[in-house]
């Protein structure tokens, strides 16, 4: 969880990340923010986002992104 809260700091710096309850909502992700965190995430943690996993429920907040993580993991 730590890697994913230092990613998505580095992505949205100006947002809370841990306390933020929508990050497509409250336009803290935009397009190219996402495409940029899934580079990121399939990187750090060796999985593959493909484009069904893109969809604004897995990238709605932190626990949503870090349960599609370990989804993938599986």
């Amino acid at each position: 969880m730590e890697e994913l809260i230092k990613i998505l700091k580095e992505v949205a710096p100006q947002a809370d990340v841990e306390n933020e309850t929508d990050f497509i909502e409250h336009k803290v992700l935009d397009s190219l923010s996402i495409m940029r965190l899934v580079v990121m995430i399939n990187d750090e943690f060796d999985v593959e986002i493909t484009p069904v996993d893109m969809t604004p429920e897995n990238f709605k907040s932190l626990k949503t992104i870090y349960e599609m993580i370990q989804r993938l993991e599986d």
